[in-house]
């Protein structure tokens, strides 16, 4: 009996250690500001008054004709993480944003979570989009975002051997607590500091509130004294 009971202490030990090291690695996978593997960057250390406008997914008709339309009216620039198979479905849109002065930056080719997958099927997804946003015009593609911000060891590594920085958030939006443009902008806004890399997905049908909610978040933004820039240009600001 001592025997028997010694062994299936083992067996539940090993059964909650594997389970905390699950938990731990789902988390570790959704943290914005911190990985296992590489870097990320979330925010960048700077006192001046300046953010970085991120947009998620597309390029769509819809959502850049809304987001073009918002930006161009305030003389604002920003970057948009912008998806491989959904550039090839829409074509023409990447081109508009680059004609308008926008960054592009790559989002995978696919939009799965890069997660249990090889670091050659990681590698895959980010240079097939590379591809696309220099055939679209892009002047730099160094910028990736992972799917869902999701990531862990091998996409981390594929990001750095392919010259890439691994761009993440520090405010991003919640439709989920704030349904109506109103709240939803004034979460962004109030949220915002000196340095943030501000996230909002604006590009498909069922993003009203965020399209709804840009030029609030614009022009509160502009009302606290911030000045809006893309990713490339806030790195560029890192103070030691």
């Amino acid at each position: 009996m001592r025997f028997k009971f010694g062994k299936w202490r083992w067996l539940l030990a090993i059964a909650a250690l594997s389970l905390c090291c699950a938990l731990f690695l789902w988390r570790a996978s959704k943290a914005e500001c911190w990985a296992l593997v590489g870097d990320v960057v979330c925010q960048v250390e700077t006192s001046r008054p300046v953010v970085a406008l991120s947009l998620d997914d597309g390029p769509t008709p819809e959502g850049v004709d809304a987001v073009l339309a918002a930006l161009q009216r305030r003389n604002v620039r920003a970057t948009f993480f912008l998806i491989g198979n959904r550039m090839e479905r829409w074509p023409g849109q990447a081109e508009r944003l680059v004609a308008a002065g926008m960054e592009l930056g790559n989002h995978s080719y696919s939009h799965r979570r890069m997660i249990g997958y090889s670091e050659a099927h990681y590698r895959s997804e980010i240079l097939r989009t590379d591809a696309l946003l220099r055939a679209a015009g892009a002047k730099t593609t160094n910028l990736f975002r992972p799917p869902f911000g999701k990531r862990l060891f091998g996409l981390p590594r594929a990001a750095t051997a392919t010259g890439h920085r691994v761009i993440m958030w520090d405010v991003a939006d919640d439709v989920t607590h704030h349904p109506t443009p109103q709240a939803y902008a004034a979460d962004i806004v109030r949220r915002a500091k000196p340095g943030s890399i501000i996230l909002m997905h604006p590009m498909y049908r069922g993003n009203r509130v965020e399209r709804a909610a840009l030029p609030l978040v614009l022009d509160g933004l502009a009302a606290r004294g911030f000045r809006i820039v893309t990713v490339g240009e806030l790195l560029s600001l890192q103070e030691s």
